[in-house]
């Protein structure tokens, strides 16, 4: 082989690969867009028990066109308390499963029509004002450029099998299913997709520069490299993350050594298939692939709990919880008593507002030691407050159908109020997090007595935020006046830390690109006080 046979061989290898690649993440992001933005609807809805959550992580890979976006979103519900770690793991089984898809569809062999597909998606994206039919030309696209980055590899691949090299690595392969293993678990870490290197075996076995039985073990390695960059997204996360991607990891391994320990028959089983069912060799892959993920789901379904046991004992520890739904709002006391229902709403909005607490704590610990832990849980523990503002409104506007008396009429009034206002105090500490992100982002200094006034009037802001939530929880005029002596001492401050902050830009102990952060972060705080004085006002009424 001459060097210019090695250059196009390179060429149309890598070329193909990127064309590929881009073509699944371009079909899978517009059949996102296609069915809505409900996936984490259906996997919160559809995972009450481990077999529900297999169906719900099959049809979510389905659409997302990735076993590690399915495992992401699993990842991120299990933090959030939607979901627990053996829900989880039934989520991450059908996500197997669901993976299975692409190679067949690969094993349909459309590839004669990659240009047209191609072309039809280019018209629907520039040619038609409508974002549906966008969408959609976003789906053709992406399938089309799939099948064509295919044929790119294949014809780049079609030389191996004349390699002395590669025949003998083969045989290899053949001879030691572990080495075949650890081939394609390399290559699938190396491209961090298993949909391209399942197509890559695909189009080496359909060549026939790869045996059926060096072909296989390589297969499980693609299963099990696929589950690292679930690993690495857990990296620096919380534990309930780590044990997630551990689950994954545990789960492909187990399965590949199950099924290396009867490597023969199962060989033997897929050649029989392919033969007395006139397989080609692209879809022979993907019927292995297929009957090994469904084989070792039905086989580690059962032992959900113990999966769930080994990795908490693999990693140990105790997790943050943020549970966003709803724990007190029972749709049926709505129409059985008013007032208890509306006692059920106000303990609800009292953990909405213990929630926003504990998230403006987290944006303070992010703003003093920029630990990325503290902004992610500041995210988590303000998209909580979101999900509870939608559901207590929903329950109080339910409410307010009934007949109200006096009383009743002034606690719903009220606690519409605060549900809007710790939704309120919510954004704005999502806005403190997105300020400190920008400043390390941009290594924008903050003079150390600049945080250490911060570091004061976020505490001073906590505590009035905690006081609010004490005078409505107590029903305390007492507590809600204190609280808005409280805000006019933020206000005070506020003004007062403007001031000092100028004088320091004046004296060069501050960086001027500091000076926006600041004076953004103490403005953010002065208006959460603002929020936690409208609710103490609620608590004193017309008084």
């Amino acid at each position: 082989m001459n060097c210019l046979e090695l250059r196009d061989i390179l060429f149309m290898f890598f070329g193909g690969l990127a064309i590929f690649l881009f073509g699944i993440k371009y079909m899978g992001d517009g059949l996102q867009k296609t069915a809505g933005d409900k996936l984490r609807d259906v996997l919160d809805k559809f995972t009450s028990n481990p077999v529900m959550g297999v169906l719900a992580g099959i049809i979510v890979t389905v659409l997302l066109q990735t076993s590690t976006g399915t495992t992401v979103l699993a990842i991120g519900l299990v933090n959030a308390g939607f979901m627990t770690l053996r829900q989880s793991i039934g989520v991450i089984m059908g996500a197997n499963i669901g993976t299975t898809i692409t190679a067949f569809i690969i094993g349909l062999k459309i590839s004669d029509y990659a240009l047209p597909i191609i072309a039809v998606g280019t018209f629907l994206i520039f040619f038609i004002k409508s974002k549906k039919a966008n969408n959609i030309g976003q789906v053709f696209f992406g399938f089309g450029a799939l099948f064509y980055g295919l044929n790119l590899m294949g014809n780049g691949l079609k030389p191996l099998r004349e390699l002395d090299i590669f025949v003998e690595l083969t045989i290899s392969m053949s001879e030691h299913p572990l080495l075949g293993v650890l081939i394609g678990t390399i290559f699938t870490v190396a491209v961090q997709s298993s949909s391209a290197s399942i197509g890559l075996l695909q189009q080496l076995f359909s060549q026939g520069a790869m045996t059926l039985d060096a072909a296989l073990p390589v297969l499980f390695g693609d299963n099990i490299g696929t589950t690292i960059t679930a690993v690495l997204a857990s990296l620096g996360a919380s534990i309930a993350a780590k044990r997630a991607a551990m689950t994954h990891v545990l789960f492909n391994v187990i399965g590949t050594i199950l099924v290396l320990i009867i490597i023969g028959p199962y060989i033997a089983m897929i050649d029989f298939l392919q033969q007395s069912w006139s397989l080609n060799p692209e879809m022979t892959i993907a019927v292995a692939h297929g009957i090994f993920n469904v084989s070792n789901v039905l086989i580690q379904l059962p032992f959900v709990g113990l999966l769930a046991m080994a990795v908490i004992k693999i990693i140990p520890g105790k997790e943050t919880v943020i549970e966003y739904k709803a724990k007190h709002l029972d749709p049926v006391l709505i129409q059985q008593s008013t007032a208890i229902a509306l006692g059920q709403a106000k303990k609800e909005t009292l953990r909405m507002g213990q929630l926003a607490e504990q998230g403006l704590v987290e944006s303070s610990q992010f703003v003093i030691n920029k630990n990325k832990r503290h902004a992610e849980l500041t995210y988590q523990f303000e998209d909580a407050v979101n999900n509870l503002d939608r559901k207590i409104t929903d329950y109080l506007v339910k409410i307010s159908a009934n007949s109200l008396s006096v009383q009743d009429s002034r606690l719903h009034s009220m606690l519409m109020d605060t549900v809007r206002d710790i939704e309120r105090i919510g954004d704005h500490m999502e806005n403190i997090i997105e300020l400190a992100e920008y400043q390390v982002a941009n290594k924008v200094r903050v003079s150390d007595l600049a945080m250490e006034d911060l570091n004061e009037m976020f505490s001073l802001t906590i505590d009035t935020v905690r006081q609010a939530m004490l005078s409505l929880e107590k029903d305390d005029v007492g507590e809600a006046r204190a609280v808005v002596l409280k805000e006019e001492k933020i206000d005070k401050m506020e003004r007062q830390l403007r001031k000092k902050h100028i004088l320091r830009l004046n004296e060069g102990s501050c960086e001027a690109s500091s000076g926006i952060i600041f004076v953004d972060m103490i403005s953010n705080l002065e208006r959460i006080g603002d929020h936690a004085v409208n609710i103490a006002e609620a608590v004193i009424g017309e008084e």
